[in-house]
């Protein structure tokens, strides 16, 4: 019975009660739900702009090219609108391009990334209040601006040439790369550098051998990222690289790129002219496209 008589009391246990919500907590949690919404949507416009872009470039790109016919418009050396019949062969401008943008990448990138260091490891504080300013100041400069100072500057020193535009689009990537790889190689965990300390490196070996391969991807997406600015740069280059629609003979020749081409004869292009240059921006946004690829196999890849 005594036994039955506990039972009975601990059955008798009185139920938890819920707390209510207050309307502080509630308010919190209608501020998120909000917040989630433009968040949502934020992303849906940006998904939905990039949608309607490659929409309206294959749209009127690719039948122009179907027409002029793929071989002969992306290997045809000859661009003559203007003749009977006409020419639109893009393979100048492609390899006009490729030379300005891996020229830029060969002076920008090392430079950027030894910045990249100095400011994140090795620049004093003081000094680091005047160098960053510079190069946000330097992000923020026009185009038209730059272009100018490639008239002034280099132009008289090498001519138009695809040399003036590798100079000119080498200093234009610089804030890109430099901002990017100071962030990544700020991210890295100190106790990276100190475990390399530990072990009997010096400071600019552990900078060098463990934090910069720790900053990798950082360091990759910097590097995209200034591939992107300075294939799809306009106006700066059409101001020092020349314009000569025809094949690349020297770098100190002058060249014409996909997007110099585009903005040079798009005012008065009509008909099938104005087809292939919207068939030529198709070409620079696949361009676009195996870069970013390129660059997401290399991040999933891995340090080997």
């Amino acid at each position: 019975m005594k036994y039955m008589r506990k039972k009975r009391q601990s059955d008798t246990v009185p139920a938890m009660s819920v707390a209510p919500v207050s309307a502080g907590q509630m308010k919190k949690l209608l501020l998120e739900k909000c917040m989630r919404a433009v968040f949502f949507f934020s992303a849906a416009a940006s998904i939905l702009a990039l949608a309607l872009i490659c929409f309206f470039l294959l749209v009127n790109g690719l039948p122009v090219i179907g027409k002029i016919g793929p071989i002969a418009f992306m290997l045809g050396t000859e661009w003559r609108p203007s003749d009977i019949p006409p020419s639109f062969g893009i393979l100048p401008m492609i390899v006009g391009s490729l030379y300005v943008t891996a020229g830029a990448i060969i002076i920008g990138v090392p430079i950027g990334v030894l910045t990249a260091v100095f400011l994140a490891r090795v620049c004093p504080q003081k000094l680091y209040r005047v160098v960053k300013p510079t190069v946000d100041l330097l992000a923020g400069i026009p185009s038209v601006i730059y272009g100018f100072f490639g008239m002034a500057a280099i132009v008289p020193l090498t001519g138009n040439s695809i040399v003036s535009a590798c100079l000119l689009l080498g200093i234009m990537i610089l804030p890109t790369v430099i901002v990017i790889a100071e962030s990544a190689l700020r991210a890295v965990p100190e106790q990276y550098y100190e475990g390399a300390l530990a072990l009997g490196a010096g400071h600019y070996r552990a900078v060098f051998a463990v934090v910069l391969p720790a900053a990798r991807s950082g360091v990759l997406a910097a590097i995209v990222l200034s591939i992107g600015r300075a294939i799809g740069e306009t106006m700066a280059v059409i101001m020092v690289a020349g314009n000569q629609a025809r094949m690349p003979v020297s770098l100190l020749k002058g060249a014409r790129t996909l997007t110099a081409n585009i903005v040079i004869e798009m005012g008065y292009a009509a008909e099938l002219h104005r087809e292939a240059l919207i068939a030529t921006g198709v070409v620079l946004f696949v361009f676009i496209l195996l870069i970013n690829m390129s660059f997401s196999a290399l991040i999933r890849r891995g340090p080997s």
